[in-house]
This record gives C-alpha cells, sequence and structure tokens, in this order.
C-alpha cells in the first residue's frame, strides 16, 4: 500500500470517528484497548481500576473526537487522555485511602524464574516498581516506541524531563534487575 492511500485510509477512518461512526469507534476500541489498559497499569492502577479508568478514557475520547486537531498522532491523544485519567484515579485513591502508590506487583514473588526470562514479564513486572513517570516514561518508549516529543506530549511535560525519566528510571531498573538476579 502507498503511503499516499495508507495516509488517505486513515483520514477517512479519522472523518469516520469525527462524524460518529460507531463501527469506527468499535474498531478505535478494538484496536487500542490493550495500549490503554497497558499504560493504566504501568501507573499502578489494579485491574478493575485499569478497567474503569480505561472505559472513561474512551467515552472521553467518543465526547472529544470532534475537538481532535490532529496536531499529535491519534493513539498519542488517546495515550494523553489515558494519563490525565489514570492520575486523577490515582489522586483520588491517595486521597481517599491516604497512602503512597504502590506499584509492587505479587506476581513476581508467584511465577517462576523461566516463565519471566521467556516472556519478558521480568522486566516489566520490574518497570511497575518504578515512580509513575520513569515507568510510564521507559512503558511509552521502549514498548510503544514513541518519541521523546510523543511522549512529552502524552505526559504534559517537556522533552528534556522526559529524557531525565527515561535516564532515571532506566538507573534504577538496572538496580532492581541486578537484586532480583541475586535473588536467584
Amino acid at each position: 500500500m502507498s503511503s499516499q492511500t495508507a495516509k488517505n485510509d486513515k483520514e477517512g477512518f479519522l472523518h469516520r470517528l469525527v462524524s460518529g461512526d460507531s463501527r469506527a469507534f468499535a474498531d478505535f476500541v478494538s484496536k487500542y484497548q490493550q495500549e490503554v489498559f497497558l499504560c493504566c497499569r504501568t501507573l499502578g492502577l489494579n485491574n478493575d481500576e485499569s478497567e474503569d479508568v480505561a472505559s472513561e478514557a474512551f467515552m472521553a475520547a467518543y465526547r472529544g473526537i470532534k475537538k481532535f486537531a490532529g496536531r499529535s498522532k491519534l493513539n498519542t491523544w488517546l495515550w494523553k487522555i489515558t494519563y490525565n485519567k489514570a492520575m486523577n484515579c490515582l489522586r483520588e485513591k491517595i486521597r481517599r485511602q491516604n497512602l503512597q502508590l504502590k506499584l509492587q506487583s505479587d506476581y513476581i514473588e508467584n511465577s517462576s524464574k523461566t516463565t519471566f526470562a521467556e516472556n519478558g514479564e521480568f522486566v516489566w513486572n520490574s518497570v511497575r516498581k518504578l515512580p509513575a513517570d520513569q515507568a510510564l516514561a521507559i512503558l511509552l518508549f521502549y514498548r510503544q516506541e514513541k518519541s521523546i516529543k510523543e511522549i512529552a506530549d502524552i505526559m504534559q511535560k517537556n522533552q528534556n524531563t522526559v529524557k531525565i525519566n527515561l535516564f532515571r528510571g532506566r538507573e534504577k531498573l538496572k538496580e532492581l534487575l541486578a537484586d532480583k538476579v541475586r535473588e536467584y
């Protein structure tokens, strides 16, 4: 498919979304629901909270699609909505429970070493232990292959802050992984 054809397909899809085509929106949800859920989990939300926030994010996208200006990619715009909804959920959770975020998964203690090594979950579970901004920056950069600029747009931070979060996250991740390797 030529780049012009792909561009026309994207524009047609966006036009269908903006015009309220329910099938186009169902395709949009289907395409991005795993990414949205993963973003929520990476930020420290449990499965139920992640599902709630994902629903809120898609509803906000549905209500706001007519305002989408196209200054970023559609999935970057959705990540930004998701990030904001997830951070609101986390702030409310902290206020309600007066507890600090706990980004540690029980999965590590209950899983075998080989499972981690085989599917990479060992690393991604360690990423969840990082502070939220560092974890999200690493997830977006390495797993979602977003650019520094796209990450900055999603997180509403400047590009230097994103670079610092990536650097600090990588350094902390090295420590976490080294500690886990020594345990095994």
